[in-house]
């Protein structure tokens, strides 16, 4: 069917991949602790088409990770989706950036949480089974040792993401598992972008805006 570019900006991974067919061929990202999406970005887009020896023009869809993430993450990876989808006038897809880092682990049975790093004690999460279908919607919610009890208490629920860290101490339940160094990437992103692509599940260029799940607070700057 062809090649689809994926782009992950939602966290501190600066994520590129080109796939086809819902398969990774080529993958750049970079973790460095920063935020360095304005730098690497473009640079990676460009990386990723060259190696595989493919043209812009050879592109059947974009599709950037949508949200919940970083403000600035999020509004730089769609803005250079959404401008590609405009000058190759070719559809722009939007993959949920839970659901893709839900997908970077394989388990059997129980439950996937994927979990992101908010302010304070607090997560962007959501529900998914062993065969990625959402079994809870996304919400921001602040992190105590009763959370997620109502599905520990019943199987075993693996936690994954960068949220991980602030959660380890706090949820003690027997049936916890936390999966270190896992952040949301254009790999997983592949398979998904190319299932809405079959179904022609994409956005409005003009009009689609990430999903920020909470309004933007500008911190002030110490003194």
């Amino acid at each position: 069917m062809g090649y689809i570019l994926n782009i992950e900006t939602a966290t501190k991974n600066c994520s590129v991949s080109l796939a086809k067919n819902g398969r990774t061929i080529v993958l750049k990202e970079l973790n460095n602790g920063n935020y360095s999406h304005a730098e690497k970005l473009h640079e990676f887009i460009k990386e990723v088409v060259n190696e595989v020896g493919v043209k812009l023009t050879e592109l059947k869809a974009i599709a950037v990770s949508k949200g919940p993430g970083s403000y600035t993450g999020l509004r730089i990876g769609v803005s250079a989706a959404k401008g590609l989808c405009f000058a190759l006038d070719i559809p722009l897809i939007a993959v949920d950036t839970l659901q893709a880092l839900a997908l970077s682990i394989s388990i059997s049975e129980g439950l996937v949480i994927p979990l992101l790093d908010a302010r304070r004690m607090e997560v962007y999460s959501a529900v998914f089974n062993s065969e990625n279908e959402i079994n809870r919607e996304v919400k921001a919610e602040i992190i105590s040792k009763d959370s997620f009890c109502t599905y520990l208490n019943e199987q075993e629920v693996y936690f994954v993401g960068d949220g991980v860290e602030k959660c380890k101490g706090i949820i003690t339940h027997k049936n916890a598992t936390f999966i270190d160094d896992k952040l949301p990437s254009a790999n997983e992103m592949s398979k998904l972008s190319f299932e809405k692509y079959k179904k022609n599940d994409i956005e409005d260029v003009a009009y689609f805006e990430p999903f920020y799940l909470k309004d933007f607070v500008a911190i002030k700057p110490k003194k």
